[in-house]
């Protein structure tokens, strides 16, 4: 992977929502693809509902965090932290919100997920709406949504329900 193709995504969320989830999900799709890969989070009041950040580095790095205007993307599971984690990202950088009014335009892109999923009858399912979203909008990541079915299918082979959750969100 050249140094243009390096990518550094900031994911954030609430504890509960699978940011942790989305991360190792990412990471295992850019190994599987021989990139190299650093991941680091934060998640100190999680079970308490606070908030979770996660750092994603596919590519040429040293380090697995991602300073302040340097992130590529970012990819927020709770509206309000869009305020909170926004200074990541660098001038030209893409942003996906899981948020209730739907908003689309330059690098800024939203979908209400958590109506999505509660209209499938899975409200867990979100976070994967949220990483379909993500993969539709933004050109260019390292992975696409096939791959991504792929690591779900190896990761959860007794789980079928989990595979349909992304062929119905794509």
């Amino acid at each position: 992977m050249n140094r243009e193709k390096n990518q550094q995504i900031v994911i954030s969320g609430v504890g509960g929502q699978g940011v942790l989830f989305l991360t190792r999900l990412l990471a295992e799709v850019a190994i599987g693809k021989g990139l190299h890969v650093l991941t680091s989070e934060t998640h100190g009041m999680a079970q308490r509902g606070g908030t979770v950040l996660s750092h994603l580095k596919v590519g040429e790095f040293c380090s697995p965090l991602i300073r302040s205007g340097q992130a590529d993307g970012l990819l927020v599971l709770k509206e309000e932290n869009i305020a909170q984690h926004r200074f990541f990202l660098k001038e030209k950088g893409w942003i996906t919100a899981n948020q209730a009014e739907e908003k689309n335009g330059g690098q800024f892109y939203s979908v209400n997920a958590d109506r999505l999923a509660e209209k499938q009858g899975n409200p867990k399912s979100a976070n994967l709406i949220m990483l379909a979203f993500l993969l539709q909008k933004v050109p260019g990541l390292f992975c696409t949504a096939e791959d991504i079915k792929e690591v779900i299918a190896e990761k959860f082979r007794g789980n079928p329900d989990m595979i349909s959750i992304m062929d119905m969100t794509i």
